[in-house]
């Protein structure tokens, strides 16, 4: 019997030890510190939207390494279908532009300027043009049109009432460069 009395003694500690523990644990539970069940469960919505907005934020960058790839490709495309190889490639785009609206190129001058990191280098154009009012306009419509890229950067128009009118254009264009 005594050794079920020493028995008894150590199982009465373990449950005593385990009530006191239960006890805490309600206590934490509905303390302050925990807080209710109501601030929990806002607690919980607060994180999950902003799980959803860090997500939503982080969507576009998905599948980046083959979007780079794909963008590298365009550029590249872009470049060969729209800057010329040889500045010859820009005068007979200009007079062919010309030509096509019954324009006259009365002058032009071409200065190149230094490549770019990107692989192209800018061409400053100013070119003097003649014609009538309704040709000029269909020519800078023309030069904005153009598979070359131009970009009009100014224009100035003069004319008397009856003549052609003479049209001044600053402009821009690309070479590729080690093309």
């Amino acid at each position: 019997m005594p050794e079920l009395q020493g028995s008894r003694r150590k199982l009465q500690i373990a449950i005593a030890a385990m009530v006191i523990a239960d006890l805490v644990a309600v206590g934490v539970l509905f303390s302050p510190l925990v807080g209710s069940a109501e601030s929990r469960r806002i607690s919980m919505s607060q994180l999950s939207a902003e799980l959803s907005k860090k997500t939503r934020e982080v969507e576009p960058l998905k599948g980046v390494d083959k979007k780079i790839v794909v963008a590298k490709g365009q550029i590249n495309q872009f470049y060969k279908d729209r800057f010329a190889a040889r500045d010859s490639d820009l005068t007979a785009e200009l007079g062919k532009l010309a030509t096509a609206n019954g324009v006259r190129i009365m002058q032009a001058k071409y200065k190149q300027e230094d490549p770019t990191d990107a692989g192209v280098a800018p061409v400053e154009i100013e070119g003097n043009f003649s014609g009538d009012y309704l040709q000029l306009i269909r020519f800078i419509n023309a030069l904005e049109r153009s598979k070359q890229f131009f970009t009009v950067d100014s224009i100035s128009l003069a004319g008397e009432s009856n003549g052609p009118v003479k049209l001044d254009v600053k402009m821009h264009s690309f070479l590729r460069s080690g093309a």
